[in-house]
């Protein structure tokens, strides 16, 4: 039984918590630590019979029992946090992003590739099943050679203006998972960049220095284009799509529902409503992303994301920044020049 322990038991602390007691086979979580750690956090963890809580992560670290550590923690731990443990010893699930500075990630490459461990990023729509479906097929060539990738990626409601302001922008947060998803479904690399963005949601999002809409145009290696538009605020839902159209057909996805149930009256034809939040919409992907990081761990084999697939997409949203910052197309390579890489 692989021993795990949480550092972070903030909400996606306590989703992957919940995730491996219901349904993650031959893993156990034994501790969780937390600086803000209280009595309602410890009852919790209680309840789903986790042995040790701490306000201290280091007391995971230092805990030989535990054979892998998931860092949910906040987004300016994640790498300090990420090299200790790995330092440590430990096995390590990191939620994204791995640092908004590269130089840092590049440090996490370094001691990734000189440890013995597993280190997987968690970008956890790569394991929704609608997206999987479209990787299978272009995987299996149905679709031809890829010409246009599409993804439409909008959250239900802005967030609060004292987490726009910590956040990284909305590239480095939000649609860094859209760029993540290119690379997904297309299997290639992007080589270029061009935005549009403007501020429509909530002027308070500007004055905090972001943007809350945004057209991203991008050119890929293998010479498709791809397409993201993003919005703060779909007062439908949280809406979440993606096509992939090659030479021989394409292959599409829609949003998840409550229900698949479609009323034809006299009045009109009505179906539900998109999934409002992003738990109900990914709880599946969550479990399954850590399924495949304890597999990769017991069976020795690669982890389904790695470390470079953790840098890639920041160097992609610091290249829209570029592009939106000086309204003009920015390939990935100057930003890899800037670094060094």
């Amino acid at each position: 039984m692989l021993k795990i322990g949480i550092i972070g038991a903030g909400r996606i602390g306590k989703v992957h918590a919940e995730s491996i007691t219901k349904y993650v086979k031959g893993a156990e979580v034994i501790f969780i630590a937390d600086p803000f750690l209280d009595e309602a956090t410890k009852q919790w963890s209680t309840s789903l019979g986790i042995q040790h809580t701490s306000k201290d992560y280091h007391d995971i670290l230092t805990n030989p029992e535990i054979d892998a550590v998931l860092i949910c923690s906040s987004t300016d731990t994640h790498s300090q946090i990420s090299l200790e443990a790995i330092k440590a010893g430990k096995h390590v699930f990191c939620e994204k992003p791995v640092d908004h500075d590269v130089n840092k990630i590049k440090e996490v490459l370094k001691a990734v590739k000189n440890a013995g461990t597993k280190y997987q990023v968690g970008f956890n729509r790569r394991f929704d099943h609608n997206f999987k479906a479209v990787k299978e097929a272009v995987d299996a060539g149905k679709i031809g050679r890829q010409h246009i990738i599409k993804i439409t990626s909008r959250d239900p409601e802005a967030p609060p203006i004292s987490y726009v302001k910590i956040s990284g922008g909305m590239f480095l947060d939000m649609t860094i998972h859209d760029f993540d998803m290119v690379r997904y479904l297309s299997g290639s690399e992007v080589v270029e960049v061009y935005v549009m963005g403007g501020v429509l949601v909530d002027p308070e999002i500007g004055a905090a220095g972001d943007i809350d809409t945004a057209i991203i145009t991008m050119k890929l290696k293998n010479g498709a284009m791809a397409v993201i538009d993003n919005s703060r605020r779909a007062v439908y839902g949280y809406d979440q799509r993606a096509e992939v159209f090659g030479s021989e057909g394409a292959v599409a996805v829609g949003n998840d529902k409550s229900s698949t149930a479609v009323l034809s009256t006299k009045e009109g034809v009505v179906s539900e409503k998109p999934l409002y939040f992003f738990l109900e919409r990914y709880m599946q992907a969550y479990t399954s992303e850590i399924q495949e990081f304890v597999a990769a761990i017991v069976n020795n084999t690669d982890v389904p994301v790695n470390i470079t697939d953790g840098l890639e997409p920041v160097i992609i949203g610091l290249a829209a920044k570029k592009s939106l910052d000086e309204n003009r197309p920015v390939t990935t390579a100057e930003i890899k020049n800037i670094f060094g890489l």
